[in-house]
């Protein structure tokens, strides 16, 4: 399937490759981050985060749908790797701000 993704989110979807630096300059400097039952506030903590999470996993991550819900955008995502459960599809609930991401949480 190909669609359009807004421009933060294909920003944050290229960076998924390894680049926790740029992956965090996707996000607003107050943003939030909810994974795994974890919390993350500001881009420091997401940089660490994303870094954290492609040290002790490899994984490709492939959006395969797009949809606005209550002023969200809700992106379905195959990740595939070698973690516990792989492969799995991900919904990533991105909130934006302009240009940037405010608010992501990342839930099966």
């Amino acid at each position: 399937m190909i669609f359009d993704l807004p421009e933060p989110i294909a920003a944050y979807f290229a960076a998924d490759k390894g680049d926790s630096e740029g992956l965090s300059r996707c996000f607003t400097d107050s943003a939030v981050v909810m994974d795994e039952g974890h919390t993350y506030n500001g881009r420091t903590a997401i940089k660490q985060w994303k870094a954290d999470a492609s040290t002790k996993y490899q994984y490709t991550s492939e959006p395969f749908a797009c949809e606005r819900q209550d002023g969200m955008t809700v992106v379905t995502s195959r990740l595939t790797g070698n973690f516990p459960g792989s492969p799995v599809d991900l919904r990533f609930i991105f909130g934006l701000d302009g240009d940037r991401i405010a608010s992501l949480e990342i839930i099966p």
